[in-house]
Formats: C-alpha cells, structure tokens, sequence
C-alpha cells in the first residue's frame, strides 16, 4: 500500500493511502472498538473468560468521579460531557480485552453499595480482585472518604491479601500545584495512620493526583494495569534492549484503544513526554480515519507516524499490532539510523509475538486442565465410542 506524507507545523505523519471505494464507521469521533477490520497477517488474541480476568474495583464516595472516570479512560467520552451523568445506582462492569496483554473487568461501583453486607456474597467478589482504587474527591471534606477507605481496605485485605489498594485524589484540578501537594500529603498521613490503628501496618496504598481534564488519569490507570500484567519484566527488559541499541531516549507501549501504557523502559516518565504520546496516538487514528482504507479499520500494519518538534526532538510510531503501538522518542540526529532503528524494531516485534505465544499457550493448557477436571472421564467415552 502505497503511503502519502503530510506536512504542517512541524509534523511529519506516514499514513495509509486513502482508499474512496467502500464505506465505513469512520468519519467523527472513533468509537470505542475502533472498527478494526480482520487483517490475516495478525495473529489471533486469546481472550480469558471473565472468570480469568483481574477484576479492578471503583470504588468511593457518591459523586466522587468513578463513573466519569471509567467513561473518559475506555469509552472517549469528553471530560464535559460527563458534567451530565446521573448519579450510578448499579454495578457497571466493563470488560477490557484490547490485547493478550490488556485483559481485565473494570466494575464502577456506587458508593451507597456495601460489599459486605449479607446480600452480597464478597469471598467470590474480592476473591478474584487484582486492583481496589479508592477514588477521592480533593474539592470535598474528604474525613467521611477516609473512613470508608480504612473499612473497604481493611475488610478486603482479610479476603484476598494479593489486592493491589490505590489511590486516585481526584479532581485536583481545580486545586493549586501547593494545594495538590498538601492534599496527598494529608490524606497520605491520615489514611496510613487509620490502617496502623487497625492493626495493617503490612497493607501499601499507592497515591496518585488524577483529573478527567488531563492525561492525569491515564498515566494513573497505566500503572495500576501495569501491575495485573505478570510480563511487564520481560517487556521492559525488551524496551530497554531496544533504546540502548537504537539511540532512542524512551520508549512506550502503548494500548491504542485506551492510551494506556502497558510497558515503558528504565528511565524516569516524564509527564510531558507521555501527554505528547497520546496527542500523537489521538492524531494518528484521526488522520487514519480520513485517509486510511475505508476497509482496513483505524490502526492496522500500515500505521505508522514521525512527528518532529521545534526542540529537535522526534516522535516515531510504530504499529506492533492492531492494538498496541511502539512510540520512541528520540533526538533528531539519532533518527539518521532510521534503518537500524526499523530494523531493532522488527527485532522487538517478533519478540513481542514470542511473549504473545507463551502466554496463549498457557491459556490453552489451563483451559484443557480445566476441561478434564469438569469431565475426568471424557476421554475414555471418545475411546469407547471409537471403539
């Protein structure tokens, strides 16, 4: 396929040619699917049944964000329109199957639902939980949060003490740069003496400032995923193998769908670096929406962009496959060895699909485990009836 170049303040982008024939959901804002249209050269991802899947919990005061959060991180909705969503009265589940990598159930939970309560049955429900995020809103009196944060952790660490307790202090926004720093600082204090009190000096609470109005959010999310994903080690190892053979400053992996980063190298996360990552995935599918082959969905093997900025610094993306990108930054005298650099990458992709096999094929054993556990005498009955 052949590619066109467009050029306009500074940004280089290779795109797919545009295709006029056929027609497809891609005009506007991209929806939460993308639209990706088969492509035989990518292999099939192995999605583990719900059962399988690391449960992330929502939980948190009424009003405090959680389902604005969930609606901006996976299903693109603006941060203003969340201004109008009704208070959730229900459990929302959201099943997140992006990749082999990105496999989880985010559940939003209202804050009148108490888990323990008879009704409810919490072994099963905290039993199978990889992540609680506790969201906080900082514009609030945030003592009533505080208790509720101590009692859902203290009960739920008792259930399943491998749960992963987050932070998020939401909506600091609207909270001066001192303000923010005093604020974590407090409830940091408040809520480590709260669990000390209770006798939980063993349980670690991670803290993040997050808002709906900046990538706050999704660097926040990044993190609490990258800790359900048993191949993050081998993954940063890849990207760190990548960047000192290469001339690349840093790395991300990134979840096109959802902007998160599943993996980045050993160096220091730079905010900025990592907005400028997801503006790039964002003009990315957008040009691949109007250019791109009507057919062949938003994100596919022709998908790739080199945005140069006036700092001398350039961004390359790179399609791993139809649901994770490679983007590098990298100094623009660097990018001089572009060949070497596609080449290192071609290197980093096979291994990534080497990591994909592994993992399908342990899926696909504990699938057949769980099979002859369910039927132990399976086989003997397709003998005997061959016989």
């Amino acid at each position: 396929m052949s590619r066109n170049t467009f050029k306009g303040s500074g940004i280089l982008i290779a795109d797919k040619s545009y295709d006029d024939e056929g027609a497809g959901p891609y005009v506007g804002s991209f929806p939460k699917g993308f639209g990706y249209g088969p492509e035989d050269s990518e292999p099939e991802t192995t999605a583990a049944s719900p059962e399988e899947q690391p449960r992330i919990l929502l939980m948190g005061l009424r009003r405090s964000g959680k389902s604005s959060i969930q609606k901006v991180v996976f299903h693109k909705v603006s941060p203003n329109e969340t201004l109008f969503l009704e208070s959730t009265n229900k459990i929302v589940k959201d099943d997140v199957s992006n990749s082999s990598f990105v496999q989880f159930q985010v559940w939003d939970v209202p804050g009148q639902i108490d888990f323990f309560d008879p009704t409810f049955d919490s072994e099963t429900i905290f039993g199978g939980c990889g992540a609680l995020i506790f969201v906080i809103d900082a514009q609030d009196d945030y003592i009533e949060a505080l208790a509720r944060l101590q009692m859902e952790v203290t009960r739920a660490y008792k259930i399943n003490p491998n749960i992963k307790f987050e932070v998020f202090i939401h909506k600091v926004d609207g909270l001066s740069d001192d303000n923010k720093i005093e604020t974590q600082r407090d409830i940091h204090q408040r809520s480590t003496d709260d669990l000390a009190e209770a006798g939980m000096e063993n349980v670690h609470l991670s803290f993040h400032l997050t808002s709906i109005y900046d990538h706050s959010i999704f660097e926040a999310f990044s993190k609490v995923v990258q800790k359900l994903i048993p191949q993050l080690p081998v993954l940063e190892n890849l990207l760190n193998i990548l960047i000192s053979n290469s001339g690349i400053e840093k790395a991300f992996l990134f979840d096109v769908m959802s902007k998160i980063y599943i993996a980045t190298d050993s160096s220091p996360v730079d905010m900025q670096c990592y907005e400028l990552c997801c503006d790039m995935i964002d003009v990315v599918i957008d040009m691949s929406c109007i250019y791109g082959a009507r057919d062949d969905g938003a994100f596919d093997g022709d998908s790739s962009a080199i945005i140069k900025l006036n700092t001398n610094t350039i961004l390359y993306l790179r399609e791993v496959n139809r649901h994770l990108a490679l983007i590098c930054i990298l100094r623009e005298d660097s990018f001089d060895k572009q060949g070497l650099i596609d080449y290192n990458f071609g290197c980093f992709r096979k291994a990534i699909q080497q990591v994909f096999d592994i993992k399908k094929q342990a899926a696909a054993a504990r699938a057949k485990t769980n099979a002859t556990r369910a039927f132990p005498h399976a086989n003997g009955i397709a003998e005997g009836a061959t016989s």
